[in-house]
């Protein structure tokens, strides 16, 4: 598609800010008005748009794709992204270790103890560790109040929760990477740190690294989003 508009500019509209090309607002993948919460959220999708050469290349909508995602699939019923990011609590990468006498698990102790440990602390509740891969739930308190803090999450903040929680197989990294000033690189070493564990041992496979990076970018812009949701 051949680039359309010269002007990009952002405004205030219906309490929250938007997008226009050469003076007409932007509308979402399914026709309704983009307005997002923040002037900085609406600033940085302006830059997408601004990045455009001559063909418009859609691969540099990432962000627009998920404040989309927030507005058209989020908003109107939350209750479904809401159930897909809690399936992350009651598998949480970082409960299942190796065996106590395997070198991986002082590893993961070393690693994933201390975000574990924190999220206890945070919201007062607890977590079973397993040894091995066999399945044991969660304690019902633990869901029940991971449940009531989600819930309170805006749909945009939702949308980054739910990508964070899916690229690392954890709600507890999910949640981390949600606060202010955290170190998103080192996270998403934690969420790949049984990946990383086998490349110390074995080597590092392209594919695979290049898989992983993908990822990672993907990882970044979600928290990229929840910063700019913030403000």
């Amino acid at each position: 598609m051949k680039r359309f508009y010269k002007k990009v500019s952002v405004a205030e509209a219906d309490g929250g800010w938007r997008v226009l090309l050469d003076g007409r607002a932007i509308k979402t993948a399914q026709g309704a008005a983009q307005v997002v919460p923040t002037p900085a959220l609406a600033e940085a999708l302006a830059e997408e748009w601004r990045a455009q050469g001559e063909e418009i290349d859609l691969k540099l909508f990432a962000l627009r794709d998920a404040v989309d995602f927030a507005l058209d699939l989020v908003a109107p019923d939350p209750r479904e992204t809401i159930e897909r990011i809690l399936a992350f609590a009651e598998t949480d990468t970082l409960c299942y270790r190796g065996d106590p006498d395997e070198p991986l698990f002082a590893r993961q102790q070393e690693v994933w103890e201390p975000l574990l440990t924190a999220c206890e602390h945070r919201h007062d509740v607890r977590f079973e560790r397993i040894s091995g891969i066999i399945h044991r739930a969660q304690p019902p308190e633990t869901l029940a109040r991971l449940r009531s803090h989600v819930e309170r999450f805006d749909p945009f903040t939702l949308s980054a929760l739910q990508a964070l929680s899916s690229l690392s197989a954890s709600l507890v990294i999910a949640l981390e990477a949600l606060r202010e000033g955290t170190d998103g690189a080192a996270l998403w070493d934690a969420a790949n740190l049984e990946e990383l564990w086998q490349i110390e041992l074995w080597g590092e496979d392209f594919e695979a690294k290049a898989r992983r990076e993908k990822r990672g970018a993907e990882f970044a812009r979600a928290m990229t989003l929840a910063e700019l949701v913030r403000g």
